[in-house]
């Protein structure tokens, strides 16, 4: 009787899903910053701004020279990061307000991993719905605590955009108070104590940062540190709080090497678009390099982000992939990654271990498009066209475009920072990309009459 238990046992504890969650699935850590541009990181060629922790994963893994957002506001990159889907096949074209949001039937990648196995914590900023319906723990999520709306003050906690004012902290949905408290600090005890508690099975972390979105709250120490360093403002503000979010990154990565999981644990640094222009973000301050573009533009400044996968012992070190790549190719790569299968319903994303595995690989991607209101673009290869392009790095206002310049036409290999449109040169290649982005968008209106 005794050896039939304990071979019953060993069948138990050997049985293959148990045996992965053991030895094989990865931890998985996802770092999302918020309005964070292309170029503000040491890694990316910034020489103002300190960030030695994102550094240190650049260092330790893959950087992205082309991977973008699938749009250049908050919750629709949010939404096809989490589905794998173009912002309107998930239902979340622009910012969800409300009872707007991500529709539950969309299946997260945090349902998909918690279906095999993995915890899973939605750490920071949501911005996918408010209502009980729309908030993290439907959406795959055990575990919430963080803000439901665009952003919120980083002390008191509140929302201040539209009337009346109201707090916003939540803990699995329920309302806490922590006033005065820093929610940086917090967003990292938080994650800190949900990896302590789940670091024997499997754990994902969504870890949506709010900065350095505003307001910009910089932490005392870093906001002396570039008044020192005569940094101009805004650039002395937005450059004090990336360097805050940076600290707290290098928290989470030391308590990981502590606990002796960094080579059992992805770590994805990413930012959901670019840099903000707008008016409570003191017109600026951060930066896309030589783009063109920022917050709420297609151009590249709006949608060109840092990002970078870091897994010691798995994959590269210190090198960089310059194929294109989109953020909703996280989705199925990192299911990839964890030897998870697909869903077998429909995603846009496509895996690019490919290109983790092999620098000289193909692009996984040969054309792509996005929406933004009445604006669009599409890229195939290394030609994209824009229609009506606004370009919010420019002007707090910009200008209406010329009549001629309505498409506007550049090859990003000539000319990455799209100052001159060639659509008068290359009339046919202005009219192939726009059958293309019919047939694309017209997929798109498909999804939301079906909704």
């Amino acid at each position: 009787m005794r050896t039939y238990h304990w071979l019953l046992a060993t069948i138990i504890l050997l049985s293959p899903k148990t045996f992965a969650q053991q030895t094989d699935q990865p931890n998985i850590i996802f770092i999302l910053t918020d309005d964070q541009g292309y170029a503000d990181a040491g890694c990316y060629g910034s020489a103002d701004i300190r960030t030695p922790n994102i550094d240190r994963l650049a260092e330790t893994g893959i950087r992205f020279s082309q991977m973008y957002a699938n749009a250049p506001i908050c919750s629709p990159s949010r939404a096809a990061l989490l589905t794998g889907k173009t912002p309107h096949h998930a239902g979340v074209p622009r910012n969800a307000g409300g009872k707007n949001g991500m529709p539950t039937s969309e299946i997260t990648i945090a349902e998909v991993l918690k279906e095999n196995g993995y915890a899973t914590a939605n750490i920071g900023k949501w911005h996918l719905g408010n209502s009980a319906a729309l908030q993290p723990n439907q959406q795959g999520f055990d575990y919430q605590f963080g803000h439901f709306v665009g952003c919120i003050d980083n002390y008191s906690h509140f929302y201040f955009w539209n009337g009346p004012n109201r707090h916003d902290l939540y803990r699995n949905g329920q309302e806490i108070f922590e006033d005065g408290a820093y929610f940086p600090a917090l967003c990292y005890e938080e994650a800190a104590a949900f990896i302590d508690k789940n670091h024997d099975n499997p754990f994902f972390v969504y870890y949506a940062m709010n900065t350095p979105h505003y307001p910009y709250q910089g932490s005392a120490e870093w906001l002396s540190y570039y008044n020192e360093q005569e940094i101009p403002y805004p650039r002395n503000l937005y450059a004090a709080f990336v360097s805050t979010f940076d600290t707290y990154i290098g928290k989470l990565i030391d308590k990981i090497d502590k606990m002796g999981l960094r080579e059992k644990t992805i770590i994805v640094f990413q930012s959901d678009h670019g840099h903000s222009t707008e008016e409570r973000a003191h017109f600026g301050g951060g930066s896309a390099g030589i783009y063109r573009g920022a917050k709420g533009s297609l151009f590249e400044g709006g949608l060109r982000v840092p990002s970078i996968i870091s897994w010691p012992g798995h994959l590269d070190q210190n090198t960089v992939r310059d194929q294109w790549v989109i953020a909703s190719d996280w989705f199925p790569t990192l299911l990839d990654l964890a030897n998870i299968s697909l869903p077998l319903h429909s995603i846009d994303g496509t895996s690019i271990r490919p290109i983790l595995d092999d620098e000289q690989a193909n692009a996984v991607h040969e054309r792509w498009h996005w929406r933004f209101g009445k604006h669009w673009s599409v890229r195939q290869g290394p030609w994209k066209l824009l229609y009506d392009p606004l370009d919010t790095s420019e002007k707090r206002r910009p200008a209406a475009n010329q009549p001629e310049d309505i498409y506007y036409l550049v090859n990003l290999v000539i000319d990455p920072a799209e100052l001159k449109n060639v659509a008068a040169q290359y009339p046919d290649r202005v009219h192939e990309l726009k059958a293309i982005y019919q047939e694309l968008s017209s997929l798109d209106n498909s999804a939301s009459n079906k909704r």
